[in-house]
């Protein structure tokens, strides 16, 4: 039965599997991207992830709770001093599971997860960001305003020149 069965056990005992996930995040910390089962990726995203928003804000509290989920002080400072900065504007989704297709010997279902920032591939440096755009319409910033009321202005002026034109001619 599956009653209450919140998260994935990982065919493990709650020690071993709490070592693991340990591991394998300080790993992901320290090289920025592992390949290891779809399972245990997406068991160390929901492990990561809250770690990498607690990094965010550099303070004692945070770097102490962080500490006890990693125990490993190379690793945590790694995270707030490197990993915190580069993904400090985004507002999740700091990871990202590419899947990789089967293993060889016991054909289970591999995966690659890596930090979405440290991709230079899919993250090129010179992409601009998405415009923030609401469902109740388009939000305009000053710059448009200014620009939609410069251009009757000067639509106005030389409508007014032409005229004169046509009377000299």
């Amino acid at each position: 039965m599956r009653h209450g069965k919140k998260f994935n056990h990982l065919g493990r005992k709650t020690a071993h599997r709490k070592a693991m996930l340990a591991n394998m995040a300080c790993s992901l910390i320290e090289h920025k991207r592992i390949n290891t089962t779809v399972a245990k990726a997406k068991a160390l995203r929901q492990y990561v992830e809250p770690l990498i928003t607690k990094s965010k804000n550099d303070t004692t509290h945070n770097r102490r709770i962080v500490f006890s989920n990693l125990r490993d002080k190379y690793a945590v400072s790694e995270l707030f001093r490197d990993v915190a900065v580069k993904v400090g504007d985004r507002p999740g989704g700091y990871l990202r599971i590419i899947k990789l297709g089967n293993r060889q010997g016991d054909n289970a279902d591999m995966a690659m997860i890596e930090l979405v920032d440290y991709n230079e591939i899919y993250n090129p440096k010179g992409t601009k960001k998405k415009k923030a755009t609401r469902r109740r319409g388009k939000k305009t910033s000053e710059k448009e305003t200014e620009v939609t009321e410069t251009i009757p202005a000067k639509a106005e002026e030389t409508k007014k020149e032409k005229p004169d034109t046509k009377d000299e001619a």
